[in-house]
């Protein structure tokens, strides 16, 4: 293979990442993913919030060691690839360096509220003025302007402000949340799709350009059909839990074991028919009750009940196979000991393996990598996420050729540490702690022997 073959979309890119937690952290993940360098800043006394415990995932055999900010499995996803440089942006010294560090970058990428950039003058305007052909991705909550623009926000809380809360949850039921952090991965890949646009629009035309990407936004376009509704028929949609409005049956049913569940769809009369012959009760083709979609939906809780008794005999993949097999839509719902194993992920890449420097006492660890494939381009996560300032000389001395002199001036000053200022108190509970107080559903001691013998 030629050398110009073997060459990353991204290789020769620089990015400047000042983020936090999930959709940003893990949109320049991917970027670095696909060869671009991403440089990654923390202050030393506000380090990226994933490094602190809490919900931010688990520690590596749930030990949080010498140096926890270090080991935290959500940090370690979000950010690998990249490089880390701590610098205290809340005081004119830190601000002096990221300004130098933005002139010789292609791309700065921040999801802090509106008022910070500007208030550091380093909103797009300003920046511009550093570096001319500068592309800057702003990710916050509501956008750069309009009367939210100032909200601080989070996914979580997101979910019911933009409406997806109140589409999602059982019939007669409350709103209930989608799932952890849902529009942040919504953010992610606009963000990564919005990076890649500016830098054709550069290529194109020799102009930087903003990409401004309001979460609220995107949440609001995944209840689209719920706001043309209201708007064309002046209606309000109902939550309806796992049942769909005008095909029937369709569902969550219980299967073997505890908390196993499978899901199926019937569109028509032919998977109808299928799934009566496959659960055994072939009678149900002919009952009244049940000879048309309209029938169904009037009796789709006699029907559940008999799915339901059906499915609980059974083991959910042998559901979602069976009833594949036999031409209705089924699926066996994935908890995370079954996504981890899966071999289907496992073959399209999507889940790999990093295998973590031995100083750093995490060994190999399994994680998540992109949602696509380009051709044969072999793309892989390009190293594990940095310690907590790993790169500060590095980047400091090699890239922007400042003296030893100063940068030891920058860390007496604590405007770069290796350590945090104000790190939070850990809190580790034994595993089995977790479970009795509702935070994980089981775990599993044999995971690794589990993951070894899958690779």
């Amino acid at each position: 293979m030629e050398e110009r073959e073997k060459k990353l979309p991204l290789e020769g890119l620089r990015i400047v990442d000042i983020s936090n937690i999930f959709s940003l952290p893990y949109a320049s993940a991917l970027l670095a993913d696909l060869g671009a360098e991403v440089i990654k800043i923390e202050g030393p006394g506000r380090i990226d919030l994933t490094r602190q415990g809490g919900l931010s995932g688990a520690y590596p055999d749930n030990q949080p060691g010498d140096d926890p900010w270090n080991r935290m499995s959500t940090f370690n996803l979000l950010n690998r690839g990249k490089k880390d440089l701590t610098l205290d942006l809340s005081r004119p010294e830190g601000r002096e360096v990221l300004k130098d560090l933005i002139k010789i970058s292609d791309v700065l990428m921040e999801n802090f509220t509106p008022r910070v950039m500007r208030n550091w003058k380093l909103d797009y305007p300003n920046a511009k003025k550093l570096n001319d052909d500068l592309i800057m991705v702003s990710n916050s909550g509501y956008g750069q302007e309009g009367p939210y623009s100032q909200y601080p926000a989070q996914a979580t809380t997101q979910e019911a402000t933009h409406g997806l809360a109140d589409a999602t949850g059982y019939e007669g039921g409350a709103p209930s949340k989608a799932g952890q952090s849902f529009v942040d991965f919504l953010a992610t890949w606009a963000l990564v799709m919005g990076t890649a646009l500016a830098l054709r629009y550069r290529r194109r035309f020799g102009k930087g350009l903003w990409v401004d990407v309001g979460m609220y936004q995107l949440g609001c376009a995944m209840v689209s059909e719920r706001i043309l509704d209201h708007e064309a028929n002046g209606r309000r949609s109902e939550r309806i839990g796992n049942r769909h409005p005008w095909l029937a049956p369709q569902g969550c049913y219980r299967c073997a074991g505890e908390d196993q569940w499978c899901v199926l769809s019937v569109r028509d009369e032919e998977e109808w028919k299928a799934l009566c012959r496959e659960i055994g009760r072939p009678e149900l083709e002919s009952d009244e009750r049940f000879l048309s979609n309209e029938a169904r939906i009037a009796h789709h809780d006699e029907i559940d009940a008999v799915i339901g008794a059906w499915t609980a005999r059974q083991d959910k993949f042998a559901v979602m196979e069976r009833l594949q097999a036999a031409g209705v839509p089924a699926g066996a719902v994935f908890d995370a000991r079954d996504l981890n194993l899966d071999p289907h992920l496992r073959s399209r890449g999507f889940l790999e393996t990093l295998d973590f420097p031995p100083e750093r006492g995490i060994g190999k660890r399994q994680i998540i990598g992109r949602p696509w494939r380009l051709g044969k381009t072999p793309l892989r996560a390009r190293g594990p996420a940095p310690t907590l300032g790993q790169n500060n000389r590095a980047i400091l001395e090699g890239l922007l050729g400042y003296s030893r002199v100063r940068v030891e001036e920058l860390e007496e000053a604590k405007i770069i540490a290796t350590e945090p200022t104000k790190a939070r108190p850990v809190v580790h509970l034994e595993m089995d702690e977790h479970v009795r107080q509702g935070r994980l559903s089981y775990w599993d001691p044999d995971f690794k022997a589990h993951l070894d013998s899958e690779e």
